[in-house]
């Protein structure tokens, strides 16, 4: 990356916060939608509260590898918008809509096997059986991501974010309103419990896919009626590309979900204080990272569309705005992790618990900034590798960090302080450190491609 395209760009900037703004909405949104459902659980029942937890790390597991197999249309629409405006974007959403219905209806076909996941553990029956509801419904609820997924992709490759927010808005609000009235049995509304969370989180995600369908301009109808009826240009060569580089994609996030997930089956064998510490302070840390995940997206939007356009030189200056804009959140979410750990996890059932594990969630709080760092940087450089097609790396990075050295490395250092719940920190300390080195290895990355002018995704032209 030449050093004379780097520094702050007010008009870049600018561009950066009107697309990434929105999805930043969007993801907040989506954070206060979580964190009701987490609080209904956790008040439900204490037997909700623990199966939630594995429950909805396994299922953002599995949902995860579908939505970002099909996110990858993303990509694929910038750099078309980049290079050639609406026509060939429309087409270009086509296909990774006709792929997200293709896999949206395969995860939902998963459904019975899915939910005996669970019962591969030795957990207690009565926990294993909530989880198997909840990842039954996943299936459901996941599929329909899916498809919103390839949906949102088109608005979001044409920087068109305020579409996502709405559609984003109408489906927190529609499920918060259905999360506490089947959990509890509220509104009139029948009392579900664990099954009725998973259900209102179907109903959202059907309003927004309702929303999106409503406001899907006619010419990406036109590709996709193309598309399925062979009638202008059906090219299976470019299904197997973007099915290719999504599926890199898709086992990239589901390795890393499932990577996180392991973190917690770990944390478990420090003792249940220690495991009861860091369910309170996993919804702390999303506060820390989830909003930066939408300026990570914002930045992969206008690298592609620089891209497209073969304006390389853009690529350098997009990605240091983005980077000095991220940085000032986390140094403001950061300065509460560490100087008022109380005021973000008392909301969570802090002060119901006894001093050990309070002692042990205020230790941990303190230390979570070194992964929100770490993570800005993975996340950003991520996002970007895929604007240039370069899904193949981001897999072999993540697989070889995470699971043959940061998740061994954890798994037995923790062996050596079973029962010790002050070693918490440390473990997460330890995760951002491999966090961080799996960022640098995306900038090395990133440089090598934005130098050689490297593109992984190749767009046929298409006739109007």
């Amino acid at each position: 990356m030449n050093l004379n395209n780097v520094g702050f760009d007010f008009r870049i900037a600018k561009r950066i916060l009107s697309v990434s703004i929105p999805l930043m909405g969007s993801m907040v949104g989506n954070l206060l939608m979580m964190l009701v459902d987490r609080i209904c659980l956790a008040r439900y029942s204490s037997d909700t509260l623990a199966a939630s937890g594995p429950a909805i790390y396994t299922s953002m597991a599995i949902v995860g590898f579908f939505t970002a197999l099909v996110g990858f249309s993303r990509s694929c629409v910038a750099q078309a918008f980049g290079r050639s405006g609406h026509g060939e974007a429309a087409y270009q959403a086509a296909v990774g809509i006709f792929v997200g219905i293709v896999l949206s209806v395969i995860l939902m076909l998963m459904a019975p096997l899915i939910e005996l996941i669970p019962f591969m553990s030795n957990r207690p029956p009565v926990i294993t059986h909530l989880e198997s509801q909840f990842l039954y419904w996943s299936a459901y609820f996941g599929g329909v991501m899916t498809l919103n997924m390839s949906l949102s992709s088109y608005f979001n490759g044409i920087g068109n974010t305020r579409i996502t927010l709405v559609a984003g808005l109408i489906g927190q609000v529609v499920e918060i309103f259905m999360t506490i009235g089947l959990v509890f049995g509220k509104f009139g509304l029948p009392e579900l419990g664990m099954r009725g969370s998973c259900i209102s989180t179907l109903i959202g995600t059907l309003s927004i896919l309702a929303f999106y369908l409503f406001y899907m301009p006619g010419e990406v109808w036109v590709r996709l009626r193309g598309l399925v009826f062979k009638h202008s240009g059906f090219n299976l060569h470019d299904m197997l590309s973007r099915v290719k580089k999504g599926f890199a994609l898709g086992i990239s996030a589901g390795i890393d979900n499932l990577g996180n997930a392991a973190f917690i089956w770990i944390i478990a064998g420090l003792g249940s204080i220690a495991l009861a510490a860091n369910n309170v302070n996993l919804t702390v840390n999303y506060i820390g990272i989830v909003p930066l995940v939408g300026l990570g997206i914002g930045c992969s939007v206008l690298c592609g569309n620089a891209i497209g356009e073969d304006d390389y030189p853009q690529i350098p200056r997009i990605i240091f705005v983005t980077l000095a804009i991220e940085l000032m959140y986390v140094v403001v979410i950061s300065f509460f992790q560490i100087a008022t750990p109380e005021l973000l996890l008392n909301p969570f059932g802090l002060l119901d618990k006894p001093v050990e594990i309070q002692r042990a969630s205020i230790a941990t709080s303190r230390v979570l900034w070194t992964y929100s760092l770490a993570f800005t940087f993975a996340m950003t450089g991520s996002s970007v590798l895929e604007s240039f097609g370069l899904t193949r790396f981001l897999f072999v990075t993540r697989l070889v960090l995470m699971w043959v050295l940061s998740i061994p490395t954890i798994y037995m250092m923790t062996s050596g302080h079973v029962g010790d719940a002050s070693f918490l920190p440390t473990c997460w300390v330890i995760g951002s450190i491999f966090e961080g080195i799996i960022g640098v290895l995306y900038f090395w990355r990133i440089w090598s491609a934005v130098r050689n002018r490297q593109n992984g995704i190749v767009l046929r032209q298409v006739e109007g």
